[in-house]
């Protein structure tokens, strides 16, 4: 073979190896790209497209150490938000933004049985509804009225249900336990979870003060699902309610006439175990999950 054609033949075999190595180079720059569809970044687009197609807009999730999301309220600033864990957790208040970035922290000198779901009155008062009761047995139920910037001084509203005689029911009677509250005009209303038949939310009312007080049966609410939550709007003509991943909309003049009226359902299915919601504005919805995430859903 001639000396030509031994350097042609070696030029050819260093031009394969150095495109070779290019390829190899270009693969990999490729799998560490953000757009790589190995990134997670790539399964949370799926996930996005559930939400969305819930109606709902992922806006954060709970971050600092916060344990979960168990009901939600109004804090100091504009634009916070208290949330809480519910049995087992410490009895804190935690102060966070829609993000769900850590503010701060209020811890409470009383315990947390079964702390469910809080409530406010829009002037710093901070309602927190220990009144979870999943066997309908509890003879201790209570809420506990705050300030939060004055956490160590705790007033107490110590409870019972007028229409409860046994502790705990017939199992067919058992509805006797709360996750969702809300204040309007000097009163607390509360929700159950129907751990019976889960057909029926019965809504009690209590009025804001300390004391020892029974709580009164208002009405009941035909609901094809387990409350968790709830609250109303600020013109008080939007009663919201959420369940496992389910929204219940009840659109009136007033509350009174919003809880005769027939609720328009929404599906929030892959959202999480839905627990707290609580109105931005008039048509603007926080919801949060025990999971730690949080969504808007506009009315």
């Amino acid at each position: 073979m001639s000396r030509i054609s031994l350097l042609a033949l070696s030029f050819i075999a260093l031009l394969g190896s150095a495109c070779s190595q290019a390829q190899s180079d270009t693969a990999k720059e490729y799998a560490d790209s953000p757009t790589s569809e190995k990134k997670k970044g790539k399964k949370k687009g799926k996930k996005e497209d559930k939400e969305i197609a819930a109606g709902l807009q992922s806006v954060g999730e709970l971050q600092g150490g916060v344990p979960e999301s168990s009901g939600l309220a109004h804090g100091i600033r504009p634009g916070t938000f208290f949330t809480h864990g519910d049995a087992g957790t410490t009895p804190v208040l935690y102060l966070i933004n829609e993000k769900g970035e850590l503010l701060g922290q209020r811890e409470l000198p009383v315990p947390n049985v079964d702390w469910e779901s809080l409530a406010d009155d829009g002037k710093g008062t901070i309602y927190v509804v220990d009144a979870g009761n999943n066997n309908n047995s509890r003879q201790d139920l209570v809420i506990y009225r705050v300030n939060p910037d004055q956490p160590d001084k705790v007033s107490k509203i110590n409870f019972r249900y007028a229409d409860q005689k046994a502790f705990p029911p017939p199992k067919e009677e058992r509805n006797f336990d709360c996750e969702a509250s809300l204040w309007h005009a000097g009163k607390i209303y509360l929700f159950t979870k129907d751990r019976a038949q889960r057909s029926t939310s019965k809504v009690y009312t209590l009025s804001d003060q300390p004391g020892s007080q029974t709580a009164q049966l208002l009405t009941k609410l035909p609901i094809a699902g387990e409350v968790t939550g709830a609250d109303l709007s600020p013109d008080g003509q939007h009663l919201a309610l959420v369940g496992q991943q389910a929204l219940y909309l009840y659109d009136g003049t007033d509350l009174e006439s919003a809880l005769k009226a027939t609720p328009k359902t929404v599906s929030l299915k892959g959202a999480g175990q839905t627990e707290g919601i609580l109105f931005l504005d008039n048509s603007t919805l926080l919801i949060s999950t025990e999971q730690g995430a949080l969504y808007r859903y506009q009315l």
